[in-house]
């Protein structure tokens, strides 16, 4: 059975046979080394593209260009010019981006601009491959005038319609649409190749970019197999070398840029992800290999540092990143790619002034760059943010949060402050910036500069954000646990000089989030184990890849608990220096093993087994009670066995049949307690009988495990509230604050109880929250506020609040008989 590529051959030569013209067989020749080439047989075309002597000199510097033969490649297109040889159009082109690669530019744009503008005075009657010149030479042009990308993308357009045999149009109009952030349209242009063409290599590079954009896991599979059709595709090598280096898997990363260097010795993207390697992993003599080679082959290789700046970042190096981006964008200052990536990464270390103005550099050379207008515009919209300072943190949020922030998550910020400073054994040297977003696109744009991101906080050092509370739907995260992880995450990278690995990093912040509060952080679920027995987990060896390139849906969230365990392991066996013992390793340059062995006096490679040991230790009667379904995450088992028997149960009103059933649920999973699992409708089978008691019970289960438990915690409450317990019904009301704060009923009863049990603190607090939330009678809230100043002993806020009522309702009495309390002698209400 013929291939895609064999039939269209064969359709052009049978076209050909009867013209007898020496530039169809040309053509047709030129298709077949081209093919050559595309299948990797780069010696194989080089010798066809020879042997077919002067006539097929542009086929053959397109070979030799694929061999970074940079020099002969010019040769052979200068030859074709000079004589006239066909595609001699593709042979100009070609030529002006050879000397933009030498850095040549003025001369580079100068000839793309002569091909465009014959391009626009007499394009009728050129052929495919003149279109697609074209487009070559709208892309050389918007490196300066970013505007052109339209006319690039036309001009590729143009040749797909006059020759849907010539593929590389629309993978090269999927890279140029995939550049400017158009992943969809992107995607479409990929697939029409691969509708003709199932193993082109560059329309599957092309997918690998596009999944790799929208975070999918699959871009490292599909890289895999771009390099099975095409094993010499350098792009393709260089993006492999980039995932592994993303993952921190730099073995691998240097393997994969050697054998892009390999074919082709010219490219600078190879140059430069090898000298990334060589920083991350201390080899200062390879760095600089790799430097020198980049700056023999560009006078100011602008990129090269650019790539470098690009990878630090990734690492959550954003201080190298500036540094990088600097020299960068001091060797090329139009260069949209150094200061995006300079601007960007200056907001990120609090540079706010500074990143602000490289940006609109970026923006005023690149207007259509979306990363860049989202950030300008957050900008503009953070100018009318509050900034609160106090002590160690500077927070800034939109106005109508900055009452309830200061409430709340200042002091809570303090606190892990505290906690966290002694564990790692570091302090940051200035303030934490924090940045709290109304809107989670906003912070989405803060993080990554497009909206989309699923993140709930983010952290590049000492600078914060994250969503606020309205930003999501009541009840859907815990902001206070995740302002504590990402406050973690500043220790964490301050004290390893930003070196700590992801996976360490993420774990040691989860496990910190259930230090901090009961409750907090991650927990078990039947999903974690099942994936966990079917060995869908990854190993802590190469833990990264679980939050770098997950498999399916759930690994990420899986492999924040799974990190978190690890984590808790360590500590359990090493004690709790272990830690900081493990963040001065990396601040000192040692790889993970090393750290690892000076750190725990064991060799890395045993982490593994013990782990085994531990989850075994752990969490063994209930994997017992859990199966893997077909896919990742799916459950079965005596566990799912139980729950659809009391379901059912449920259904008929058999509550003491479903009572039965969902105690062997719980049974069947000991440790374990799903938010919606047994213990919530075992819950509510116990009230319908009155037993509180039993009730509560089995809501304590779940809100001392579920961080974001709000029905569970509302439920609790009540419960509470009817008991006369107003101890337990502020543990309840406090842990439902901190998944949706903005009700003012909740800030009430909580100032109720607190006064009852003379907790005057809590209860000023709350009624200082009362009016944060905007209440429907804010007289009311403010007299109830300077009540409870009064009661706290604190007289003379009680009574500046009270003159302030009265001064907007002179006539409000309440707020009167309370000034004559204040005014009464001391030793009164305390």
């Amino acid at each position: 059975m013929k291939t895609p590529r064999a039939l269209r051959l064969t359709a052009l030569i049978t076209a050909c046979m009867p013209l007898l013209g020496a530039w169809c067989m040309d053509a047709t020749d030129r298709r077949s080394i081209l093919a050559l080439a595309e299948a990797g047989k780069l010696e194989e075309a080089e010798s066809a593209a020879r042997t077919a002597g002067d006539a097929l000199a542009v086929t053959l510097g397109d070979v030799l260009v694929l061999r970074g033969r940079l020099a002969a490649a010019d040769s052979a297109y200068a030859a074709a010019i000079a004589a006239g040889h066909a595609p001699v159009r593709v042979a100009r082109v070609a030529q002006a981006e050879l000397m933009a690669r030498r850095g040549d530019l003025t001369n580079a744009l100068r000839a793309a601009d002569r091909f465009v503008s014959e391009y626009e005075s007499s394009r009728t009657g050129w052929a495919a491959e003149d279109h697609m010149a074209a487009g070559r030479a709208y892309v050389l042009l918007g490196r300066r005038d970013a505007r052109l990308a339209r006319q690039a993308l036309a001009a590729f357009d143009a040749a797909w319609a006059a020759d849907n045999t010539l593929l590389d149009a629309r993978v090269r109009a999927g890279d140029l649409l995939l550049e400017k952030y158009n992943a969809p349209d992107a995607k479409s242009s990929y697939s029409d190749v691969l509708a003709v063409n199932d193993a082109h290599p560059g329309a599957m590079l092309g997918m690998a970019r596009v999944q790799e954009f929208e975070g999918r896991g699959e871009a490292m599979t599909m890289v895999r197999k771009s390099l099975e059709a095409n094993p010499a595709l350098v792009s393709a090598h260089t993006m492999l070398a980039r995932l592994h280096l993303e993952a921190e898997a730099y073995d691998s990363a240097r393997v994969a840029t050697d054998r892009a260097l390999a074919i082709d010795s010219t490219a600078m993207d190879a140059w430069a992800l090898r000298a990334a390697v060589a920083f991350f992993t201390g080899d200062s003599l390879t760095y600089r290999a790799s430097r020198t080679a980049a700056e023999a082959l560009h006078p100011r290789p602008a990129d090269f540092f650019s790539i470098l700046a690009e990878s630090a970042v990734r690492h959550r190096r954003y201080a190298d990143g500036v540094r990088y981006a600097s020299q960068a964008a001091a060797l090329d200052s139009l260069s949209v790619r150094a200061l995006g990536v300079l601007g960007t990464n200056q907001l990120r270390t609090g540079a706010m002034t500074e990143g602000r103005a490289t940006l609109e550099r970026a923006f005023a050379i690149d207007p259509y760059n979306l990363w860049h207008k989202n950030t300008l515009d957050l900008l503009d919209q953070m100018n009318g943010f509050t900034t609160i300072e106090r002590g160690r943190f500077r927070l800034v949020v939109s106005p109508e949060d900055a009452a309830l922030m200061e409430l709340y998550l200042l002091p809570m910020l303090e606190e892990a402050f505290d906690s966290l400073a002694p564990r790692y054994e570091w302090k940051p040297e200035r303030p934490v910036r924090f940045e709290i977003f109304r809107r989670h696109a906003d912070f989405s744009v803060r993080s990554v500069g497009l909206t989309g991101l699923g993140a709930l906080g983010v952290s590049f050092g000492d600078v914060l954000a994250m969503d606020a509370p309205s930003a999501r739907e009541p009840g859907s995260f815990n902001w206070g646990s995740t302002a504590w992880h990402e406050l973690a995450h500043t220790f964490t990278l301050g004290s390893s000089g930003h070196a700590v690995p992801r996976w360490l990093s993420e774990g040691l912040s989860v496990l910190e989030e259930r230090r901090a509060r009961a409750g907090w952080g991650a927990s078990a679920s039947p999903e974690f184990l099942a994936a966990y027995k079917a060995g869908q987990l990854r190993p802590v060896s190469t833990l990264n890849d679980g939050f770098v390139r997950p498999r399916y849906a759930a690994e990420v969230q899986f492999s924040y608990y799974l990190a978190s365990l690890v984590s808790e392991m360590l500590e359990q066996e090493f004690g709790a220096a272990v830690f900081p013992a493990l963040m001065r390793g990396y601040r000192e340059g040692l790889d993970t093993p090393e750290a690892f062995a000076r750190a725990t006096g064991v060799p890395i490679d045993s982490i593994d087994a013990r782990f085994t040991r531990y989850m075994t230790s752990r969490f063994g009667a209930a994997l017992a009670g859990i199966e893997a379904g077909e896919r990742p995450g799916d459950v079965r088992g005596p566990f799912v066995e139980a729950m659809r028997t009391a379901s059912g149960h449920l259904e008929a009103g058999r509550s003491a049949e479903a009572k039965r059933a969902l105690e062997a649920a719980q049974a069947a999973l000991p440790g374990v307690e799903p938010v919606n699992g047994p213990s919530w409708y075992l819950a509510r089978i116990a009230l319908e009988s009155s037993d509180t008691t039993t009730a509560l019970g089995h809501l304590a289960r779940i809100t001392n495990t579920h961080e974001s438990a709000l029905a569970p915690n509302q439920l609790e409450a009540e419960l509470h509230e009817a008991r006369g317990d107003d101890r337990a019904l502020m543990m309840a009301l406090e842990r439902i604050i901190w998944t949706s704060p903005y009700d003012a009923d909740v800030h009430v009863r909580l100032a109720d109880a607190a006064t009852r049990v003379g907790a005057h603190t809590i209860a000023v607090r709350e009624r200082r929250a009362v009016l944060a939330t905007g209440p429907a009678d804010p007289l009311e809230a403010r007299y109830q506020l300077a009540r409870a100043l009064f009661v706290a002993g604190e007289t003379s806020a009680a009574r500046r609040e009270v003159l302030g009522i009265l001064e907007s309702a002179p006539g409000f009495e309440k707020a009167q008989a309370l000034l004559l309390e204040l005014r009464s002698p001391p030793g009164g209400v305390r």
